[in-house]
């Protein structure tokens, strides 16, 4: 036996620093398709794939000459399907690696939050249906154009305006640009994620199916219970308080902590502004 193994033995290569960088970058390079698919329709085609070529490989080695000559015809196109079919993984993947900033510094945290956590405050307070979406570094300009162009400063009050029910621009989405607003009533995509819980409403499928696509992120305010939600790389945090969308916009943009002084605390005023108006609602 040890006289069968040796030569299969001594014909693989010697384990070194280079075969072992190679190794990991192979399985590396696995680990991250796997994600990609993870979760999706894709992982079913996947599957599909897989078992197509497993069958091809069967009829190779069984000498399965009708079905090998079938499977012939069809796997020579697999590379072509598999562009067409993941076309949207690839571009969400490519968009991934793209904005990674392995060079240099974080990202800037738009000085207009304030503004914007007042306004959120003031919208889930009385159950005003909203949608805000904050670019970091990957382009929104094809979803800018879909609105109503507007190039405005941010402030609560227009944002209070936009959003008001029964208005021209209250359907769609903000998008907020270098703190600027600019553009309201957007058309945004919606995720086909199938692991998304099937009771989330439009709005916060299109809150999900931007940050699908970049690396944006999205603010929204649900219009049945005014509740607080935060959508980021395709995945959303729901029933937040204002503090904790305060933090999770810190975090996202690559900024600290903020202080006493700073954002942390108009959430808080903000948090208390609604206890009182609850309050003096109550008497």
């Amino acid at each position: 036996m040890s006289l069968f193994l040796f030569p299969l033995v001594s014909s693989l290569p010697r384990l070194n620093a280079i075969a072992i960088i190679d190794i990991l970058g192979v399985a590396f390079i696995i680990y991250q398709l796997l994600m990609i698919v993870r979760g999706t329709r894709a992982g079913h085609i996947l599957i599909g794939i897989l078992t197509m070529v497993l069958v091809f490989a069967v009829s190779v080695w069984f000498g399965l000459e009708a079905l090998r000559s079938l499977l012939s015809y069809i796997v020579p196109y697999t590379a072509i399907a598999i562009i067409i079919l993941f076309q949207s993984e690839i571009r969400r993947t490519l968009a991934r690696i793209g904005r990674k900033r392995w060079f240099g510094g974080g990202f800037k945290r738009p000085e207009s939050v304030d503004e914007i956590l007042l306004a959120l405050s003031r919208l889930s307070r009385d159950k005003n249906g909203a949608l805000i979406v904050l670019e970091r570094d990957i382009g929104l300009r094809t979803f800018v154009e879909s609105g109503v162009r507007l190039d405005a400063e941010i402030s609560a009050d227009l944002l209070l305006s936009i959003f008001q029910p029964g208005g021209a621009l209250h359907d769609g989405a903000v998008i907020i640009q270098k703190d600027r607003i600019s553009s309201a009533a957007c058309f945004l995509p919606l995720t086909t994620n199938p692991t998304i819980p099937t009771n989330l409403g439009t709005r916060h499928r299109a809150a999900i199916g931007i940050t699908e696509e970049s690396d944006c992120m999205s603010l929204v305010v649900s219009e049945e219970t005014g509740d607080l939600s935060v959508a980021a790389f395709g995945e959303i945090h729901q029933a937040l308080s204002l503090r904790e969308v305060d933090e999770r916009i810190n975090s996202h943009f690559g900024v600290g902590k903020a202080g006493a002084t700073g954002p942390g605390s108009l959430a808080d005023a903000a948090a208390e502004e609604n206890s009182e108006v609850q309050k003096a609602g109550s008497l």
